[in-house]
């Protein structure tokens, strides 16, 4: 099966997960397809604690700003998950 745009970009080798990778305290990123919706992800990047991905966020700005902006229109929603359990 080819992998879609959105597989491409959000998958755990896709461009996201390259630039996640830069943060020492990146753990990995998941991408999960739905069975009864064609074309509905979750995708789930996981950061050892909230330190590493307010430090990610800190030194990456400027490449996560373009990234989130050049695939925008792959998503339709996007949440941020933290604390216990997210961890």
């Amino acid at each position: 099966a080819t992998k879609t745009e959105f597989e491409r970009i959000y998958g755990a080798d896709g461009a996201w997960a390259r630039l996640f990778s830069a943060e020492e305290g990146f753990a990995g990123t998941e991408l999960f397809v739905s069975l009864s919706t064609p074309g509905r992800y979750l995708t789930v990047d996981r950061f050892r604690d909230q330190a590493s991905w307010q430090r990610f966020q800190d030194e990456h700005r400027e490449a996560y700003g373009a990234l989130d902006a050049e695939s925008e229109e792959l998503t339709l929603a996007e949440r941020e998950l933290a604390g216990p359990g997210f961890e």
